[in-house]
């Protein structure tokens, strides 16, 4: 498979503050790529530096994120703001809150997928209704007229990863989507990302500190702390037979998921 995102070599700081560093790694086509680790080990941050949402004072001080021949932190605003969502999309950890609490759920997503491209509202509801079908959203309709807070925390998460896939993204960049979730949607929110990786064949990478979604989800996982890259490899490998002694310590107790697909 080819590489479609390549970190090499990042540091990025907060105001003067390494908060990532020295970190390479690449994500392929159709891969799902785990990024595991304690709070405050840069997780995060690695993600908010490819979609350029590191903030006020966070800016990458060293180093590439190359996607399709383009590096990211290189690309002028307005350029990275056209690649977000038709070529790379993210999913937050509270996606409800994204969405204004006063519109309807499909008003504002008819919004932001015409914003790249030229639809009418009628085939953008006909477009949406049958990716939520697909994602096993038993009545699309009646959930894109719904507003936000009609909605359970839970159904908006998974209504979040609907939205981050209606133009089709090549990488979508998951920051703790699961652990706001009780056990019984997050399991639904893991099959919903593994059935967008086989409809699309899109990229995945899920940072999460729940060793449980890496195991169900990744073909490869690393493991960060301080900001550093302390292991890295296929998931299986790196979890049950880990190398370093605070990749061990990460090891909980954590069930394994579940999931519809027989994993």
């Amino acid at each position: 498979m080819n590489k479609i995102l390549q970190y090499v070599n990042v540091t990025t700081s907060y105001n003067g503050t390494p908060v990532v560093r020295d970190v390479s790694f690449s994500l392929r086509e159709g891969e799902i790529l785990g990024v595991v680790g304690e709070s405050g080990s840069g997780k995060s941050t690695l993600l908010k530096a490819a979609m350029g949402l590191l903030g006020p004072g966070g800016v990458v001080t060293r180093g590439d994120i190359w996607f399709k021949e383009r590096n990211l932190p290189d690309l002028p605003e307005n350029e990275l703001r056209r690649l977000s969502g038709p070529e790379l999309a993210m999913i937050f950890q509270h996606a409800g809150a994204s969405f204004c609490p006063i519109r309807s759920v499909g008003a504002q997503l008819f919004e932001a997928v015409s914003a790249h491209e030229e639809i009418t509202e009628a085939d953008f509801r006909e477009k949406a209704a049958a990716l939520l079908k697909k994602l096993r959203f038993e009545d699309a309709a009646r959930i894109l007229e719904s507003y936000p807070f009609e909605l359970s925390g839970g159904m908006m998460q998974r209504v979040g990863i609907a939205a981050a896939m209606l133009l089709n993204p090549s990488v979508l960049l998951a920051d703790e989507p699961t652990s706001a979730l009780d056990v019984s949607v997050q399991k639904q929110a893991v099959e919903e990302m593994l059935l967008i990786r086989e409809m699309y064949h899109t990229a995945i990478i899920i940072v999460t500190h729940n060793i449980g979604v890496v195991r169900a989800m990744a073909d490869r996982v690393i493991v960060m702390k301080d900001g550093r890259i302390m292991e890295s490899g296929d998931t299986r490998d790196v979890l049950e037979h880990p190398v370093q002694e605070y990749t061990k310590k990460l090891m909980a107790a954590v069930p394994r998921l579940r999931l519809r697909r027989g994993a």
